[in-house]
């Protein structure tokens, strides 16, 4: 092996790690999953449904409702006291669209449960066994350029994925010593089953949306999967309190 090799896959690799990733029943939480998995560490997904079909190796599916407070502090319990925990990906996330004048409070109240509120929770959970992680605990939360921008029918999203931003930056300098770094990804567009929701209701706006992105295609989830194991290893051991957009540049064009 190569010495720039070996530098390479001491930094990346997550060997000895146990950690948790929400959502990782389909898109960017499977492509998240997997590679954590194929870096070495040993992945417990929480999903509100399990699917039936064998794991990806080194994944491991539970039933959480991570809206269920209880739920999610006895599955954090039973994992923590078990293995230990030394990551905590939240991915999981929901939308509705609709004009904000025509929402109703449940509707916003869905969004929020599941795009913030949980996050916290889960945070607050994993903390006592995040804080005494021999590689150092670290969180990363999926934002959204939504979290940037304003987006039409998306208020509920907009506003909860701007509170992960903030919920981000005050964990992070919280906990900075508490063995505990904190940061975000805001993806770009990607071909994920929410946004083709979207965008399937609106087809026009498919070709605004990539004239939108200086790289001129949509992202693959392994981009974000990367940025992700990036943060969790040890090549990201002095970053806490970031956002990370992968986004094709769409943030940073302007008129």
């Amino acid at each position: 092996m190569s010495s720039a090799h070996a530098i390479s896959t001491r930094l990346t690799s997550l060997e000895g790690r146990v950690g948790i990733v929400t959502g990782q029943s389909s898109g960017l939480g499977t492509a998240i999953a997997g590679v954590l998995a194929d870096a070495g560490a040993k992945v417990y997904a929480f999903n509100r449904t399990v699917r039936e079909e064998a794991d990806h190796a080194g994944v491991t599916q539970w039933s959480v409702d991570v809206t269920d407070e209880q739920a999610v502090t006895e599955a954090v319990r039973r994992l923590g006291e078990s293995e230990g925990i030394d990551f905590l990906v939240n991915n999981a996330g929901a939308t509705v669209k609709r004009r904000a004048e025509e929402l109703a409070t449940a509707q916003w109240r869905d969004v929020q449960d599941v795009n913030i509120d949980a996050l916290f929770t889960l945070a607050r959970e994993t903390f006592p066994y995040l804080s005494k992680s021999e590689h150092v605990g670290r969180i990363v939360s999926i934002a959204s350029m939504a979290a940037h921008l304003g987006f039409p029918e998306v208020t509920p999203y907009c506003a909860s994925k701007a509170a992960v931003l903030g919920l981000t930056r005050g964990l992070a300098i919280e906990w900075a010593q508490d063995n505990v770094l904190v940061n975000s990804i805001s993806p770009g567009w990607f071909p994920s089953e929410m946004n083709r929701s979207v965008l399937e209701a609106d087809p026009e706006r498919e070709r605004r949306i990539l004239a939108r992105i200086p790289l001129g295609r949509y992202g693959d989830p392994q981009s974000i999967a990367d940025m992700a194991l990036f943060l969790l290893s040890d090549a990201g051991r002095y970053i806490t309190a970031q956002d990370f957009a992968v986004d094709g540049g769409a943030l940073g064009k302007g008129f």
